[in-house]
Order: C-alpha cells, then structure tokens, then sequence
C-alpha cells in the first residue's frame, strides 16, 4: 500500500510543480518521476530544517510539492546554462 501511497503523492505534486514552474514540458511520467524525487527532496530537507508538517498525506503532497518546485527550478538553471 505504501508504493501505491508514494505514487499517488508523487503524481499529485509532480503536476503541481509542472503547473507552478512553466517553461518546463513534462509528459506524465515526467511529472510522476518529478513528484517522487520531489518527495524524497522534500522529505529530506525538511527534515534536515526541523520542520514538521504532520503526519497526514497533506504534508506529504507539500514536502513533495517544494521539493519537486526546487528540482525543476535547478532544471530550469541547467537549460538556460547551455544556451
């Protein structure tokens, strides 16, 4: 149950990610890798900070959302270097 927890989290804020970060065109499985990684990101630096959202998927959907933002912002950095 926890796999399919962490994917429905990863979807939900890989699109949110991809809706607040423009400029970026992710298929659905790019959004869904996003959002997973994003959760782990987020998960971590939280964390690592001492913040604590709770328990719930709530919290989980926004550590995974502001990870997923901070990785497609260094994306986006990464393209605008190789131009």
């Amino acid at each position: 149950m926890n796999f399919i927890a962490w994917i429905l989290v990863g979807a939900i804020a890989g699109f949110l990610a991809d809706w607040a970060i423009k400029g970026i065109r992710m298929g659905l499985l790019g959004k869904l890798i996003v959002g997973i990684l994003g959760g782990f990101l987020g998960g971590w630096l939280f964390g690592l900070l001492g913040i604590n959202l709770g328990g719930g998927i709530l919290g989980d959907i926004v550590a995974a959302f502001v990870g997923a933002v901070i990785l497609l912002l260094i994306l986006v950095l990464i393209r605008r270097g190789k131009k």
